[in-house]
């Protein structure tokens, strides 16, 4: 066989194994979790106040912000906050919530609040770099000259299950509302 022939089998062989390794790959593709969702207005993540959908997004806007999040996008009938968590030297949590006040689909002067929870986890990442010195004339001398810095790098981001966490925030829109309408 000649060295082009040879070369030719090679090239046709490294292509098959890259065609059987991306078809293996394509089978793995990991977890549906997307076939879990229902979409049948049950899973929690929404509550009906009596407000108008401008009072409900300030109520829950107070409640966030008496626990000490950053509303970093505010408009009257949505908002985003965050707040971050450093539960240890090594994590950094951060939580981000996602709210939208729509009115209701009743005739009754309602709002539905929708909210959503993104939790992300992040860990320090220590990365160290080293460096030699060569002296030009007299040859190449190595000395060691070392840094390391640390960086933060997301480990994790899931939005927080329906449950306690957002009962307690409900709760708190619904006790502040209740505050807003005795002042009235």
């Amino acid at each position: 066989m000649t060295a082009r022939a040879r070369h030719s089998a090679a090239r046709r062989l490294a292509a098959c194994v890259v065609l059987i390794a991306l078809t293996a790959c394509a089978g793995s593709r990991g977890p549906r979790v997307y076939e879990q969702e229902s979409f049948d207005g049950r899973a929690g993540f929404s509550r009906e106040f009596v407000a108008s959908p401008a009072d409900t997004c300030n109520a829950a806007r107070r409640v966030l912000l008496s626990e000490g999040y950053v509303a970093t996008m505010v408009s009257p009938e949505q908002l985003q906050a965050h707040k971050r968590f450093q539960p240890d030297g090594e994590t950094h949590v951060q939580i981000e919530f996602n709210l939208v006040c729509a009115p209701s689909a009743r005739a009754l002067p309602t709002a539905a609040l929708f909210v959503s929870a993104v939790q992300d986890r992040y860990t320090v990442k220590k990365s160290s770099t080293s460096a030699s010195v060569g002296v030009g004339p007299i040859g190449s001398i190595s000395l060691p000259i070392s840094s390391s810095s640390d960086s933060l790098v997301k480990v994790a981001s899931e939005t927080i299950p329906v449950g306690a966490f957002y009962e307690r925030f409900f709760d708190g829109v619904e006790r502040v509302l209740a505050e807003q309408k005795g002042l009235e």
